[in-house]
């Protein structure tokens, strides 16, 4: 295993996730209904699933597109995605 690129992911995710939307729902929900245990679990299960997607479709795009592409292709997506927030339309 390549640490210095696990490492990096870890640091990269860690501070990405920090305080955002998905942090807030799990406060809710462990506040409401008293179950912090089983709100973890299910958080942790739910991003493990999408980050298995998302490293799957990234490794397969990654066979047949070059790293710059796929970095274009999502920074304009980032970008329109916020344009369509604050548009209201997303």
């Amino acid at each position: 295993m390549d640490f210095k690129v696990c490492i990096a992911t870890f640091g990269a995710i860690f501070v990405a996730e920090l305080a955002d939307k998905t942090q807030m729902i799990g406060l809710t929900l462990s506040g409401k209904t008293g179950k912090p245990f089983a709100v973890w679990t299910g958080s942790v299960v739910a991003y493990m699933v999408v980050t298995v997607i998302t490293v799957v479709v990234g490794a397969l795009l990654g066979k047949y597109l070059k790293p710059d592409i796929i970095r274009y292709i999502g920074g304009a997506l980032f970008i329109l995605i916020g344009i369509g927030m604050l548009l209201g339309k997303i």
